[in-house]
């Protein structure tokens, strides 16, 4: 495990707390059951997020201390940083770190930053350190990412570029192989998934040609570097994107569909042909979704309800069970399967934790093991 392979640090144990956020269905609600510390500045900016399954160790991309944070995810605590990103900017555009993907079989960490650069981190050395950088030859952040296992190939997202563009990196070489231009995306790139099955990645397009009711689920074909099909959707501006069971992708339909007046829903799709499985309505405003293997359910950062919530659906039934109160702007969320603990970050000030800290959640039957 990365927390006994990293000696001399100081680690910040979880705090317990007795209370409970409110759901709209506390049968199914998963809880508040502790929090981590943050050291350094203030936790007010921050991005997405992972848990690497292997070594339950968790990773967040912290632009407050211009770092990725690195935390035990079994036991809850805050382990090491990895600092030489460029941190929270004016505009998001240039802001870093920003997607983060762990790859266990590299024992590495790659992240994207604010001046469009893919930063590797190599999480086995004695602190954990960027062993390199790879532009990805655009003007603004390198943001959200995927990673193919087969064809060891992670596709990076540019969505604040002018037209915005996917760049495919190979692991192996560290060097961009292929490119692909968004011409009709007219509001970024979102949230990528691969999936092993059909052995194509899936992105999230949120707005076509400057119309906010159409935008997209482009699907690429690695080995050509292609886009070989759309899946279409409607008054969602897709953010968040995960593949759960049975083939489906959920979709999380984001808060600039809300800002332009859409009802909140959130979509599972058949990554197979692209048919609408479900429609949920109970949970919208969604920026990273999370499929929990451990529990069989989707966990959505749904910033853009009022108030902003922790999303649950039941991946068995394509239904939902939970909205659980976060905090402003709480738009990261990632589970570890092991012992189902849900890690939301939580921006300072809050009632939790005035310098924002990480949220644990889990049900009451995850709270006891």
């Amino acid at each position: 495990m990365l927390a006994e392979r990293i000696a001399g640090f100081v680690l910040f144990a979880i705090v317990a707390l007795p209370l409970a956020g409110n759901a709209d269905n506390p049968a199914s609600a998963p809880r508040l059951i502790s929090t981590i510390s943050v050291p350094g500045n203030p936790l007010r900016g921050f991005d997405i997020s992972w848990v690497d399954e292997a070594t339950e160790t968790y990773y967040l991309a912290d632009r407050s201390n211009k770092a990725v944070d690195i935390f035990d995810a079994e036991h809850g605590t805050f382990i090491t940083r990895v600092g030489g990103f460029r941190g929270a900017t004016a505009s998001n555009d240039f802001a870093g770190p920003n997607g983060i993907v762990a790859i266990g079989s590299l024992h590495e960490v790659w992240a994207g930053d604010g001046d469009s650069t893919v930063k590797v981190i190599d999480v086995r050395s004695s602190p954990p350190q960027i062993v390199a950088n790879i532009s990805t030859g655009g003007t603004a952040r390198a943001d959200e990412m995927a990673f193919d296992e087969r064809d060891h190939l992670l596709l990076v997202a540019n969505d604040a570029d002018d037209p915005p563009f996917v760049s495919l990196i190979s692991t192996q070489s560290r060097e961009v192989v292929g490119k692909i231009i968004f011409k009709e995306a007219s509001n970024g790139l979102e949230q990528p998934v691969w999936d092993p099955a059909t052995q194509l990645f899936y992105l999230s397009v949120p707005e076509l040609n400057g119309d906010p009711h159409h935008g997209e689920i482009a699907v690429i074909e690695p080995r050509s570097m292609s886009i070989v099909d759309a899946f279409p959707v409607s008054e969602c501006e897709p953010a968040g994107l995960v593949l759960g069971p049975d083939q489906h992708l959920l979709v999380g339909c984001s808060q600039d569909a809300i800002a332009a007046g859409f009802a909140p829903k959130t979509l599972v799709l058949d990554a197979r042909t692209g048919d609408t499985v479900a429609t949920i309505t109970q949970v919208g405003g969604s920026d990273q979704v999370w499929f929990n293997k451990g529990d069989n359910r989707y966990y959505l950062a749904a910033r853009g309800m009022t108030p902003p919530v922790l999303g649950v659906i039941d991946a068995d039934t394509n239904s939902w069970l939970a909205n659980v109160p976060t905090g402003a702007n709480s738009h990261s969320v990632a589970a570890d399967r092991k012992n189902n603990h849900v890690f939301v970050p939580l921006r300072a000030p809050n009632a939790h934790c005035p310098n924002g800290c990480i949220g644990v959640f889990a049900s009451d039957v995850d709270a006891a093991r």
